[in-house]
């Protein structure tokens, strides 16, 4: 089964990366971008077939290792 975790900066906190992105984007000529976040994306190729386990496995790892939860977000996709 693969998994895709999607993390984001939660609503609120600074993100500098994506105003970076925001501002160079202008000086390329690209007007009207109002705001940039940047995130990251994570696949897994995982050996667990039940889904239930897989988002539960994946859930744990995020909390313990690839999503800062204090500041961070993520969403998972199972497939």
């Amino acid at each position: 089964m693969k998994a895709r975790v999607h993390v984001m900066l939660k609503d609120g906190v600074l993100d500098p990366q994506g105003e970076a992105v925001r501002h160079a984007l202008g000086t390329l000529g690209f007007a009207g971008v109002e705001g940039v976040r940047q995130g990251k994306v994570i696949e897994l190729d995982l050996a667990e077939t039940d889904a239930a386990k897989a988002e539960s496995a994946v859930r744990a790892m995020c909390d313990r290792l690839l999503a800062n939860t204090v500041i961070e977000k993520y969403t998972i996709e199972l497939a």
